[in-house]
Order: C-alpha cells, then structure tokens, then sequence
C-alpha cells in the first residue's frame, strides 16, 4: 500500500507497506549533486555526504557505525549529479531507532575542522583510485566533453585543488541552502505503517527549515565529436554517446527496449556481434542514465589497441542498422519480456522499493503503479523504437571518448569509414 504525507516544513514522507518482509529500507534524498554545484564547490555535495557519518553532537563516527552494526542492518549513502541519499535497512522493530538516526546525522552533524582535514584525505584517495581505474574514470571524462561547460560534466568527486581548499563555512554554507525541507524526500518500504512512520519523522524532522536552494543550471546541450586521452595501458577504454530521453518523458519507454535490443544484456546486438562472435572485447555494453531535462545513451567497451578500430566501427555500423531497419517482432518480443522481467525481480527487494518511490516522487510528483509500467512497456512498437533510434544516432549528436594507447587520428579515419 502506498501512502505519501506532506509536513509542514515541505519534507515529503512516502512509504510502501509490505506485510510479509520482516524488513525496513528507509532513504533520505536530498535534491542535491554534483550538478547543484559551480566551478568553485564541485565536489561540496560529495563531501558533505562523507561527513555527514563523522560525528553528530551525541554520536561518534565509531557511534554512528555501530548502532547500524548492533542491530544487524546496514547504512550507506550516494551522491550523484541531481542527488544524495542516505539510507538504512533495518529488522522493522528497529524503526525508530533507524529514524532518530537518520535525524541525528542530518541536524547534528558536527562539520569538525580537524575531520574534515582527515576526510579530504579520504576523498582524496578516491580520486586516485578512479584515476588508477580506466574502466571508470572514462565515464567522467565523457561526461566532462560531452556536456561541456555544464555542471553534468563536473566530476561527482570533484577536483583535487577543490576539494583541498573546502573549510567549515563554505560546508556548512552548502548544508543550510541545500539541505532544507523542500529539497528532502524521505522514502521507506516494508514491514510498517504510514501513520506511525509519519509520527516518527515529523518529531524527528520537524526543526529542518523549510525552503531551500532548488536550481541545477539549465538545460545542457550536448557536444560531439572525439576526445582522447592517450596514456599507456593495456587497453583502449571508450565510450560512445549521445542524448536520451529525459527522465519523464513519454518515450522513456521506448528508449529502454532499444537499449534492451543495442547492448543491454548477453544477447544483445553489440554483446553478440562483438563479443560472442568476432571475440573483440571481453566488456561491451549499453546503458541509460536519465536527468530531469535530458539524457544519456552510453556503450562503453574495452579492447585491444589491435582492435579499438574496428570494435567502434562495428559499434556505428549497428547504430545505423538501428535507424534503418526496423525490429523483428521476436527482438521486440524479447526486449519488452527483458524489461519486464528485470523490473517485476527487482520489486522484491524493499531496497529497490523504497528507491523507485523517491525516483517517483522527485521525477513525477506521484506514485506509478507496476501494472502501468508493464502496460506502458507492452504498448511500445517497433516503429517507435526505429523513430527514437532515427533521432538520437544523430552523427552531429554522437560523443565518443577514449583512454589508452590510442590517437584521435585513428578513431576519427575508423568513424569515417562507416
């Protein structure tokens, strides 16, 4: 059963009753990221959610970990380019412990100088890890030449002399404009009741002030074209790109199916052609990645030196086919099925509930129900998908990037051939 309430101060409490779990998740979302920042605090939301877990007025870092720890649950928190979320699962007779927590973390915490000092160490290191990981730092480096200029592209983590120059007044700055009650979602899903939780979080969340910094910069535009960044690894590491549907739009659905179709599984297109069949890659895939006003269809793959030519021909050859040739009523079979599937399995993790009622919220202002997404996936047709493939693998919209012992010379002549 799905519940949502409005406090006073703008906080909205949503949950999902689920009656035979014996678990809670519980998630505080703040419409805040990397994409909320400016060239003088990218990195800030990132580094807020590290110290929100440094100590509050009452609690201890060592505190805070093991009240989680003591009652066999489990804390986290993300942040990403529009959100941070912190989040707790929990046996559902420890709600309002999970609740006072949660409260103490996001009134109380202390912003210390001498931990913030540690913690940009911490942070520190992670850049470095990201940079030493080719595989994963490559999605930055896209997104950095393909939304150029626009905070999409700025780095989650944020920047070394950034981050090193962060102090107390800036953070805390930060905090009171962003972490405010009409930028909070907080979502729960599992063994519970809506009244009682709702009682729980207006106690503990009532003193959040209410309204708050909501901008997240205009609308990007995308930027095509090649970028390369040559270094000496054993691969070449590249991501081809371009626009997407954004996340509300009435075509999300049929962009899922093309993606199910181009590279999002083991029997996909790209995995099958390039993979499975000529042995190119050991890593290809597709993927989706949606904002509130645009998005993101990515492939990224791995290969040789050797190979990096032909795999990314390979890669438009089948972007055209996609634009070109209409889908099989079997593929098209075969995708909505994929889809649909995924999404029914992942309902049965409160985990995945609780998250896909604050995507709701923070997207539509509203819950949608299964039934209307297994419809919406059923309706979309082979046309549609062609239609979509027509306008997104646009070669004045497609970005490539690339890391490894590679050229921009030779991307551009296998490109050209296609």
């Amino acid at each position: 059963m799905y519940r949502k309430t409005i406090l006073d101060n703008g906080i909205r409490v949503i949950s999902e009753e689920i009656d035979h779990v014996r678990s809670i998740s519980i998630g505080i979302w703040v419409l805040c990221g990397s994409r909320h920042e400016d060239r003088h605090t990218n990195g800030m939301a990132h580094f807020i959610e590290h110290m929100l877990f440094k100590g509050t007025r009452s609690r201890t870092a060592f505190d805070i970990a093991s009240a989680i720890d003591s009652v066999g649950g489990f804390m986290n928190a993300f942040t990403g380019k529009e959100l941070t979320s912190l989040y707790i699962k929990i046996p559902d007779y420890h709600l309002a412990m999970a609740i006072e927590l949660l409260a103490d973390i996001f009134n109380n915490s202390l912003f210390d100088p001498e931990d913030i000092e540690k913690e940009k160490s911490v942070v520190l290191q992670e850049i470095n890890l990201l940079d030493d990981s080719p595989d994963d730092y490559i999605h930055d480096y896209f997104d950095e030449n393909h939304w150029t200029d626009h905070p999409l592209g700025y780095p989650v983590l944020g920047r070394r002399a950034l981050v090193e120059s962060f102090g107390r007044d800036a953070i805390v700055g930060f905090v009171n404009d962003h972490y405010r009650g009409e930028n909070v979602v907080l979502t729960a899903a599992g063994h519970l009741k809506h009244d009682v939780l709702t009682e729980l979080v207006s106690r503990a969340f009532g003193s959040v002030h209410g309204h708050g910094r909501r901008n997240g910069a205009a609308p990007p535009e995308a930027s095509a074209g090649i970028s390369v960044l040559n270094k000496d690894l054993e691969q070449v590491h590249v991501i081809v790109g371009c626009p997407a549907p954004h996340s509300i739009s009435p075509r999300r659905y049929a962009s899922f199916l093309l993606n199910a179709v181009l590279g999002g599984s083991m029997s996909s297109r790209l995995f099958q052609e390039i993979r499975e069949k000529r042995g190119l890659a050991y890593a290809i895939h597709s993927y989706l990645t949606s904002y509130k006003d645009t998005g993101l269809l990515g492939i990224y793959v791995g290969t040789s030196g050797d190979h990096v030519r032909d795999v990314v021909g390979l890669i438009f050859d089948e972007l055209l086919r996609m634009t070109n040739v209409s889908l099989t009523e079997r593929e098209l079979h075969s995708a909505r099925e994929l889809v649909k599937g995924n999404f029914l399995l992942s309902m049965e993790s409160t985990d995945n509930r609780m998250t896909r009622l604050a995507t709701n919220e923070i997207a539509f202002g509203k819950h949608i129900p299964p039934e209307e997404v297994v419809r919406q996936i059923d309706c979309v047709t082979a046309e549609e998908i062609q239609t979509l493939a027509g306008e997104m693998f646009n070669p004045s919209a497609i970005g490539l990037a690339a890391i490894g012992p590679i050229a921009e010379k030779d991307l551009t002549l296998s490109i050209l051939k296609c």
